[in-house]
């Protein structure tokens, strides 16, 4: 048998545990990982490879009805990953009983290979799982239904040993060094992002984008300014805290983060600017690295 590889996209609703379970798969910290949906805003790649094959995995943002032209960017990503799969693996979490239908047929109508995940297994008890997997075969008809927690790492051993099967055959499509898709600017931005959410409550980290202004790698430092965008003034002093108390935190949670990610020390410098309603301003969204 010859080299397979391909990409593997990971698809489903807001919060359902899609960068857990890529971030297990890659054994790597590639996404956001919170408590609160809509986290992920990028199609983020994370690569796996050897010497027979080479996955790429994908994760998408969560799919949802757009309130925003950033919520409508955030949804081409899912549609390209749609177009461009050579697996699916959609993941729900069990409770879970109102699919997106339009998305789902989608899916259905591709004629790709479905692995559909139902994660969080380690929240119901043993004898509610069978009706969860019953449920989820009847949405995805020609789908392998595999219960997992993508936190406890279980069942992830099978979800790999069927994506190895149904990978096609094909040279690799990155060189096999490579980790993800995305810059390491890219990497440490979303990490400040992510301590942004662990950090606010309500609105304010929805209403931030964080830019990596400056990154310098020197002999014994890397040195890296970042800007956090906010989209209106009155916003500014929250993000900013007393005595700047709450930027603080963000910042040296986010650095220890970045530092274990690079494995070098990091003086990290984070600026906070306002641009006004940036959610629906295509020249910013552009700027910030979303389609249009």
């Amino acid at each position: 048998m010859g080299h397979k590889a391909g990409f593997v996209n990971i698809i489903g609703k807001p919060n359902v545990g899609k960068s857990t379970l890529m971030n297990a798969m890659v054994g790597e910290k590639l996404s956001i990982i919170t408590y609160k949906a809509q986290t992920t805003r990028h199609r983020i790649l994370g690569i796996v490879s050897s010497e027979d094959f080479q996955i790429v995995y994908s994760d998408t943002p969560g799919i949802l009805d757009p309130h925003y032209k950033l919520h409508a960017s955030m949804m081409k990503f899912v549609e390209g990953s749609i177009e461009d799969a050579d697996v699916f693996l959609y993941v729900a979490e069990v409770g879970e009983r109102n699919p997106i239908q339009k998305t789902i047929d989608n899916i259905n109508n591709t004629g790709t290979p479905i692995l559909m995940l139902v994660n969080k297994i380690d929240k119901i008890a043993e004898e509610a799982l069978p009706e969860e997997l019953e449920f989820w075969q009847n949405v995805f008809p020609k789908a392998i239904v595999i219960p997992v927690s993508a936190l406890r790492n279980a069942n992830l051993d099978k979800v790999f040993e069927k994506i190895i099967e149904l990978l096609p055959e094909s040279p690799p499509y990155y060189p096999k060094d490579e980790l993800t898709d995305k810059s390491m600017r890219f990497i440490v931005s979303e990490i400040i992002r992510e301590k942004i959410f662990l950090t606010y409550k309500q609105e304010i980290p929805y209403s931030t984008e964080v830019i990596v202004e400056t990154f310098k790698e020197e002999e014994k430092i890397t040195r890296i300014m970042a800007t956090i965008y906010i989209a209106r003034d009155s916003q500014k002093g929250i993000l900013i805290g007393h005595q700047g108390k709450s930027l603080k935190k963000v910042g040296t949670e986010a650095r220890l983060d970045i530092e274990q990610f690079l494995k070098t020390k990091v003086f990290l410098e984070l600026h906070v600017k306002v641009s006004k309603d940036w959610r629906d301003n295509q020249l910013q969204l552009k700027r910030f690295g979303y389609e249009l």
